[in-house]
């Protein structure tokens, strides 16, 4: 698979899944750079046009 221009790095499309999910793939160096693991909860939370992801907290 080709390496993405610097420009272009962090754009990303949506994948269904299973016909009623939708799924994203984050960049590794952000995943690394949170300490996000695999299975790990998250909340996802509607700001207007926007999606804010972050950590699950109890």
């Amino acid at each position: 698979m080709p390496v993405r221009k610097t420009e272009k790095r962090n754009i990303r499309s949506l994948t269904k899944i299973a016909g009623k999910s939708f799924g994203i793939t984050f960049p590794i160096e952000l995943i690394r750079k949170l300490g996000w693991r695999a299975k790990q909860k998250l909340t996802v939370t509607p700001k207007g046009k926007k999606l804010i992801v972050k950590d699950w907290k109890k």
